[in-house]
């Protein structure tokens, strides 16, 4: 009996020994959905507390690449929903559609708001009259607007300043670059809600709403794949350049602001219709409507923003900051969902990150550079492992035989011939501008066009107009990478009809040290 005792003893040792060296080889950690790739220097087993039981599927990125068919980089089922609430707000689009409607609503009637005394507000308002550049005097329409702001859109306001987080720190490094009043990030909030995406019902589009014209002139430009408007960052710079140009005409940020919405043109008259005035209150009923209601938008925002937490403003903090988040030049074309795949990135946040992207496709055209913007320690995992995914995803697309869209250049202007059928709705609808636009640029009093008549068009979207037939030059069956050389022809105009393909690519394939051609000369339009 006491034998037994004692090797029961013995035993109980024993095990308490070997629990307690892998207790010490254990290191307890905390589950966290954010943590993907676990790291260890030793033979440390890694436990974690409380996990959750996605997380056997979580993988690095290496192997995730090696391995398509285990990429499952998942979140905690409850932390992601509350990301795709915050990621909903991002891309919501109503903002806009709110504050377009605000500003050509607007009333101007007297708003009750007890919680801010008209004393008070001149009082405030003086101060920030006092520091910006900006006519921020008091005025009894800026407290109507300002009133109503607060009465029926503070939630709106609220939405509006959580997205600010994100966007403001890159608008003020591009104003101050252009030495433009930094206040003048507000006017993106009055624009576009802060939606890169964002379109009005006359197709300006984009953070500061280009019009199409507008933005070609200033370097943004359009494909059926890109459009450089919704592009934060160019299209900032854009504005900035457009805005400082403003300045140099009016010599005054009201009159800047003014002109932003209306044209300098609209300005122009309604300094002239006022007797010569510069003062934009005075100016104001000489100005179209929206015009009228743009600049008190502007400054009941300003006074909003600086005062938020006077009016006990509480707005949710961002998923990502800007400062956060980092580029990488794209050297070969790239979906979202690849993307997403190899990163642990969601497509939500990839197309509020990369909103320029109109297919959730980054493509890959000799000159240009096009950049993919990844939160850092996501860009930190693909420049490390760069090649093997160019790898996955071009043997992703042949796997998957994938017809992906053409990469179509969107003309800034174009004649277009009335064909048999033609009305000038189809025509309008096919590139994406009004039948009042097709009027005014045609000199039209009426809709009425004939068989054969020529239309200037300032397309919005692309359009190809080459079939591929015709731009490759020969019969069905022939091969497509050779171009029969026609009447009129040059590597220019040759080379436009090939997405992606340029002058000197043309004379290098086809091994030519001079420009001039011969009609039915044969021309290599690939590479191979």
């Amino acid at each position: 009996m006491l034998k037994r005792r004692y090797l029961m003893l013995l035993l109980l040792a024993g095990m308490s020994t070997l629990a307690q060296q892998k207790k010490e080889n254990e290191r307890v950690e905390k589950a966290n959905f954010r943590v993907q790739i676990f790291q260890k220097s030793d033979d440390t087993e890694i436990k974690l507390a409380k996990p959750d039981p996605e997380f056997r599927d979580k993988l690095p990125i290496s192997a995730a690449i090696r391995d398509s068919s285990k990429v499952k980089l998942e979140d905690l089922p409850q932390a992601k929903t509350l990301d795709s609430l915050w990621k909903l707000e991002l891309t919501n689009s109503d903002l806009f559609e709110e504050m377009q409607k605000s500003i050509q609503e607007q009333d101007y009637e007297d708003v009750v708001y007890k919680e801010l005394p008209t004393d008070t507000l001149k009082s405030r308002l003086a101060k920030l009259n006092a520091r910006t550049p900006f006519n921020v005097e008091y005025n009894p329409i800026l407290e109507s607007v300002i009133k109503s702001y607060l009465k029926r859109n503070k939630q709106g306001m609220e939405r509006l300043m959580a997205l600010s987080s994100y966007y403001f720190p890159m608008f003020e490094q591009e104003l101050d670059k252009y030495d433009i009043p930094l206040e003048i990030k507000y006017l993106a909030i009055v624009e576009s809600a802060l939606n890169p995406k964002a379109k009005s019902r006359v197709g300006a589009t984009g953070l500061w709403q280009f019009m199409f014209t507008t933005g070609k002139m200033h370097g943004l430009d359009v494909s059926s794949y890109v459009d450089e408007r919704m592009d934060p960052e160019r299209s900032t710079e854009a504005a900035a350049q457009y805005l400082a140009s403003l300045y140099k005409v009016f010599g005054d940020w009201d009159l800047v602001l003014a002109s932003y919405n209306s044209g300098p043109g609209n300005v122009s008259k309604a300094i002239r219709r006022s007797g010569g005035s510069n003062d934009y209150w005075h100016l104001r009923r000489y100005l179209p409507r929206e015009t009228a209601g743009y600049v008190p938008a502007f400054l009941a925002t300003l006074y909003l923003f600086e005062y938020a937490d006077e009016h006990n403003f509480q707005p949710k903090n961002p998923d990502v900051v800007y400062f956060e988040t980092d580029t990488i030049q794209v050297k070969q074309l790239l979906t979202f969902d690849q993307i997403s795949k190899v990163t642990g990135v969601e497509k939500e946040m990839l197309q509020f990150l990369n909103p320029a992207f109109k297919l959730d496709i980054i493509p890959f055209v000799e000159d240009e550079k096009y950049s993919l913007r990844l939160p850092k320690p996501a860009s930190g995992k693909f420049v490390s492992n760069e090649s093997a995914i160019y790898d996955f995803a071009e043997n992703q697309i042949v796997e998957e035989k994938k017809e992906l869209p053409k990469y179509v250049e969107t003309k800034d202007r174009i004649r277009y011939k009335v064909k048999r059928g033609d009305y000038l709705g189809k025509i309008a609808e096919r590139y994406g501008v009004g039948v009042s636009s097709l009027r005014r640029w045609n000199n039209m009093r009426g809709n009425n066009i004939r068989v054969g008549q020529y239309l200037t068009i300032y397309p919005s979207k692309p359009v190809d107009v080459v079939s591929s037939t015709s731009s490759s030059g020969s019969s069905k069956g022939s091969d497509s990478r050779i171009y029969t050389v026609k009447q009129g022809d040059s590597l220019w105009s040759i080379s436009k009809k090939f997405p992606g393909v340029s002058v000197q690519n043309l004379r290098s394939w086809n091994d030519m040290n001079t420009n001039s051609l011969k009609p039915g000369m044969k021309l290599k339009v690939s590479k191979s």
